[in-house]
């Protein structure tokens, strides 16, 4: 009984295996691709909310610190009162000048969380009269941007635009694009210049200062420094604890969205990143936390920016690093 030829029909649709499609083979002699490993810590650390037993333990701390001060100063203004009531006097002068001192400074601070508190009620404003398309809404949001920016010379031109085109829009999408370009268009541009700076600074002290945590501090630094500085361009000026928030909301949002996360499109996009990377670990690790800053920068846009981004498109930050980082590591 002879046996008839079975004939396997292939797919012509599908490849053919071939050498050029097998994923490359690893060299362990080549070092691993930076990781921005200061930029993650300082994403971690300022992303990280303390539990409630720690936020308990610095309340009571804090509380019986105060209180021991307090007690002491007390003492001791009353046992130099009666040796020298002069100098007790004068003393207590200075201890009330530093608490009206104190005052002052929480009053500031309270006054910064209200101004962040009212951009973050405009976007939110903003993005509902977008949703429901209300003009009405939009053009109460348009009034309180003007109120806000009134004193600010840099939006004179554009509060003039809104005058003479704003009562021409019939859709509230038209005026808030309006405000966009013409209101917003400068500040937005400051605020690139400040994210190009930082970006600029992490990546330099990444690349040239050797010592151990210098580039995590230099990385924490800036970063709420440019954190701080895109939230006055924006109206929200904010004080040492504002800074803190803002810089824990912003961090937060990057780790829930893992843009923290190097991957191969953020080395590709920089010029240069991934032969740095190859020449020097350090200079590879300074263009990488360049990026994760500038990622950080253009997340505190998003967060204290008073309208979202629609009409305008959202900084690039490939390009951000591409004109922070020019030349920087060129001679290198």
């Amino acid at each position: 009984m002879s046996r008839r030829p079975v004939l396997i029909d292939l797919d012509d649709s599908a490849e053919e295996p071939s050498p050029a499609s097998a994923p490359p083979v690893p060299d362990p002699d080549l070092p691993p691709p930076p990781e921005g490993r200061a930029m993650q810590t300082v994403a971690t650390l300022a992303a990280r909310r303390p539990s409630r037993l720690a936020r308990l333990f610095w309340g009571l701390l804090l509380t019986i610190l105060g209180t021991v001060i307090s007690v002491t100063a007390w003492d001791f203004v009353t046992a130099l009162i009666s040796r020298n009531v002069a100098l007790g006097y004068a003393v207590t002068g200075l201890l009330a000048a530093f608490a009206l001192i104190c005052v002052v400074i929480a009053l500031r601070e309270l006054a910064a969380f209200a101004r962040l508190s009212r951009v973050d009620s405009l976007h939110r404003a903003a993005d509902a009269a977008l949703a429901d398309s209300d003009l009405t809404a939009a053009r109460r949001v348009t009034a309180d941007l003007t109120r806000l920016y009134a004193a600010r010379q840099d939006t004179g031109w554009g509060r003039d635009r809104l005058r003479e085109y704003g009562p021409e829009q019939v859709e509230a999408a038209d005026l808030l694009g309006l405000v966009e370009t013409e209101l917003l268009k400068p500040l937005d541009d400051a605020a690139r210049l400040e994210i190009e700076a930082a970006a600029r600074q992490v990546a330099t002290v990444t690349a040239l200062v050797p010592l151990a945590f210098a580039d995590v501090i230099a990385a924490l630094t800036a970063n709420m420094r440019m954190i701080r500085r895109i939230a006055e361009i924006y109206g929200g000026r904010s004080g040492v604890l504002g800074s803190w928030r803002l810089a824990r909301a912003v961090m937060t949002h990057l780790v829930a969205t893992g843009a923290v996360a190097v991957g191969d499109d953020l080395i590709s996009s920089v010029a240069g990143g991934g032969l740095l990377s190859k020449v020097s670990r350090r200079f590879g690790e300074g263009v990488v936390n360049g990026a994760l800053t500038a990622r950080v920068g253009v997340a505190a846009m998003e967060v204290c920016r008073p309208l979202p981004f629609k009409t305008m498109a959202k900084p690039s930050v490939s390009r951000i690093v591409s004109r922070a980082l020019t030349g920087l590591f060129a001679r290198a």
